[in-house]
């Protein structure tokens, strides 16, 4: 299990959506054809909300198995190699800066056509449609982060009954609107 940092929220960088695609090209060089989109998801590809300033990415692979052969590129790469983390489906993976230590990407690995994939796409499309629904995130977080602000764990915690309520109207709003 990763150690719990403390939680450091920042206003919204429109340098974060280009960290994403830079990281993207990166990872498509390793990954070749098994590497079928990478989208940039969680707080960090929402304005107006606060956000650790780490990018979240979501790569979708044709398939999980040719990700964990290619597991020995994405940690010469400098990915720390999480395996599923608790979630069937998923394989985890963080990269951190080498000097600092400091987190600066997570990846949420899933394999084309997995639900979770369009439970992340969801919440964030939401978000971004509902600009007053993300200042109310960014107060949620904002809270949690008052209470908990030397354990990211909890703070995770913390926000996870707002993040399922808001998930549960982003996908009836995703279902309307992509189909």
């Amino acid at each position: 299990m990763l150690k719990p940092f403390a939680v450091e929220l920042v206003p919204h960088d429109a340098g974060w959506s280009r960290q994403a695609a830079e990281e993207a090209v990166g990872l498509r060089q390793v990954l070749g054809d098994n590497l079928l989109h990478v989208h940039h998801i969680g707080s960090t590809a929402i304005p107006h909300v606060v956000a650790k300033p780490i990018v979240d990415l979501l790569p979708v692979v044709a398939g999980l198995a040719g990700l964990d052969r290619c597991r020995d590129r994405l940690e010469a790469i400098g990915y720390r190699w999480m395996g599923s983390y608790g979630l069937p489906g998923r394989r985890y993976c963080v990269r951190d800066d080498p000097r600092t230590g400091k987190r600066l990407f997570q990846a949420h690995w899933y394999a084309d056509g997995s639900s979770e994939i369009t439970r992340h796409l969801a919440f964030r499309d939401y978000l971004i449609a509902h600009p007053d629904l993300a200042e109310d995130y960014s107060a949620e977080k904002l809270r949690c982060r008052n209470l908990h602000a030397h354990d990211s764990h909890a703070y995770g915690d913390c926000k996870s009954n707002w993040v399922s309520a808001m998930e549960r109207k982003a996908l009836d709003y995703y279902g309307k609107t992509s189909g």
